[in-house]
């Protein structure tokens, strides 16, 4: 298994234990968002750009919706 191919599993493990874990506290959905960014560098770095898009997007709502749990939470 060469270092891509672990940073990809770090990233796509990252984001299930994350997401898994949002309802317990808004820092799980940051933890998600970030995660989301490590899987869509994973996907451009592969050169499967699409899922490095979609990646990036679903990173950019995680973080959405983090703002918005943290407002809620204030």
């Amino acid at each position: 298994m060469d270092g891509l191919t672990l940073f990809g599993l770090f990233a796509v493990t990252a984001m299930l234990v994350s997401y898994a874990l949002e309802a317990k506290s808004p820092w799980y959905i940051l933890a998600f968002a970030f995660a989301c960014g490590l899987g869509s560098a994973y996907g451009f770095l592969q050169g499967a750009w699409p899922f490095g898009v979609v990646e990036a997007i679903w990173a950019l709502v995680a973080l959405r919706r983090w703002m918005q749990a943290r407002t809620r939470g204030s």
